[in-house]
């Protein structure tokens, strides 16, 4: 199997610079397993996997993010990668992205070679208290 696969350095002004993340675009999400190793050989903080959704929905992508070890929950440096390779190789010219995730819809804007991201808020709960921490 084939995949392209874009490598983003989101937050940088010059090339091997800021902060780098994969861009795998699928047809369909493989199985776990393949997604954890296909992270696991990137070798970076997240790779994010890209499935394009029936127009007229709540988004156009289905993204999620994985780490070398394990799928997390949100990801902003690596949704702006996308946005970035939706934006600027996949359909130019359009001005907006949306993605469905598991911490909901995420749209990124952009405004020249700006990419703008609303992240969710989420309240602040306390933690645990830990001998380890003191």
């Amino acid at each position: 199997m084939q995949a392209p696969l874009y490598q983003v350095d989101a937050f940088a002004a010059a090339p091997f610079t800021g902060n780098p993340a994969a861009v795998v675009l699928l047809d369909s999400f493989l199985d776990d397993e393949t997604l954890q190793a296909i992270a696991e050989e990137n070798s970076l903080s997240e790779t994010a996997f890209l499935v394009p959704l029936p127009p007229g929905g709540a988004a156009d992508y289905a993204l999620r993010w994985l780490t070398p070890v394990n799928e997390v929950d949100l990801c902003g440096h690596a949704t702006l990668a996308s946005a970035h390779v939706v934006l600027r190789h996949l359909w130019p010219g359009r001005r907006f992205v949306t993605f469905s995730t598991r911490s909901g819809i995420l749209r990124v804007d952009a405004n020249g070679d700006l990419l703008t991201v609303a992240l969710p808020v989420r309240e602040p709960r306390p933690a645990p208290v830990s001998d380890e921490l003191c």
